[in-house]
């Protein structure tokens, strides 16, 4: 018999699969199932016809990526989120000198230095930045749970602000915005005093107006011209063969797929209309495909995702599980919302991975580590649950 040690106990394997949450288990399967079938659908033409590769290059690329990620769940589930925390602390300096070493080897893609190049495959740094932070994050205001002090409280925040700026300079609009974000959202939600998170918060807000009006001013932007380019992002198709080619033919694909969708595999967009629609425009090929009723199901499934993750996050007795689930369930949400709010032309298109769909193999690697996370916070949560039950005496 397999046997794992969480803390001071060991517990046997069947517990483990036990109080894994099965909902958010088969939800994410099927979600992940999904994805990879579009991937291929998308990508197939691009990958023959621009790339010269074989149509299954990507579709392939996205099943090592996912089997990697269950290798890596599979060893991960194995630990305590106790364990997480532990290592949290060198794999966030890994992470800023992994930020600071793409500024002199890193590889430029889609305008932005934000790879590694490894051969077949690239590693994004910044990505796995937001989980790495996620897990550092819940470990530190779980180990000094007395927040009282400015410095214990606003210490993290300012290694946060290192790494945001890494990314912000690559330059990488859409990730700095959400690790922020994640960032922010895990301070408000840390027990620390709520004078220190009003001051903080005031203090940050007048920093970045100091910021901005300096650097107006000064007739300088922090933003790059083609990142200017895309707040201009209302009635894309009057830009259709500029800033709002991208949006434009978004909409175009899903006014083609109607309720039903024109069938799997048979969408025009992706013929060359959509740069790389296997990615960051994916969504609009899904409606095109398999119609508006099928989108609206996904972003159904997206809500009960996310419903499972705070659900085991308020069932936590321990703050660590909680900000952990807490810290997950704004990562995935901020990627969905900013993916299709770029797609609708309701934000600028900031090239955001849509979750369980889009191809990537250090957003997919990520997610699975994400989920695997939670559902460790689950096991946890059924264990100590069962501790405390009495035990039944049978006469």
């Amino acid at each position: 018999m397999v046997y794992y040690i969480i803390e001071w106990e060991v517990i046997e394997t069947k517990k483990i699969i036990k109080y894994v949450d099965k909902p958010l288990l088969v939800v994410s399967i099927l979600l992940f199932i999904v994805g990879l079938i579009m991937v291929f659908s998308a990508s197939n033409v691009t990958a023959y016809m621009s790339h010269a590769v074989s149509p299954y290059n990507y579709f392939l690329k996205q099943a090592f990526f996912l089997f990697a990620g269950l290798l890596m769940s599979l060893v991960m589930i194995k630990f305590t989120t106790k364990a997480y925390g532990v290592f949290s602390w060198g794999f966030i300096i890994i992470i800023i000198i992994s930020l600071l070493g793409l500024l002199v080897i890193g590889q430029t893609k889609n305008q932005a230095i934000s790879w590694y190049d490894l051969g077949p495959i690239s590693i994004q740094p910044s990505e796995f930045a937001k989980v790495i932070t996620i897990v550092w994050l819940a470990r530190y205001y779980e180990k000094n749970k007395t927040m009282t002090s400015y410095t214990k409280s606003l210490f993290p925040l300012g290694i946060c602000a290192i790494i945001t700026l890494l990314i912000f300079v690559q330059p990488d609009l859409g990730t700095a915005i959400i690790y922020t974000v994640i960032v922010a959202t895990m301070f408000l939600a840390a027990p620390i005093l709520k004078e220190i998170k009003l001051k903080t918060f005031i203090g940050v807000l007048g920093l970045i107006v100091f910021a901005g009006v300096v650097f107006l001013g000064a007739g300088k932007s922090l933003l790059q011209a083609r990142q200017l380019e895309r707040f201009d992002f209302r009635n894309p198709c009057d830009k259709l063969l500029t800033t709002g080619n991208q949006v434009c033919n978004c909409y175009i694909a899903i006014n083609n797929g109607g309720l039903t969708g024109v069938g799997l595999g048979n969408s025009t967009q992706k013929y060359l209309y959509l740069p790389e629609p296997y990615t960051d425009f994916i969504f609009a090929i899904i409606v095109e495909e398999l119609g508006v009723i099928f989108g609206v199901g996904i972003i159904l499934l997206y809500i009960f995702l996310l419903y499972r993750i705070l659900k085991i996050g308020r069932e936590s007795p321990t703050n660590r599980g909680a900000l952990l689930c807490y810290g997950v369930a704004i990562y995935i949400f901020l990627h969905i919302t900013i993916n299709l709010m770029g797609i609708f032309g309701l934000m600028p298109m900031t090239g955001v991975p849509l979750p369980f769909m889009s191809y990537g193999g250090s957003f997919t690697v990520c997610l699975i580590a994400a989920l695997t996370i939670v559902q460790r916070v689950s096991v946890e949560n059924g264990l100590l649950k069962e501790k405390k039950e009495p035990t039944k005496v049978i006469a």
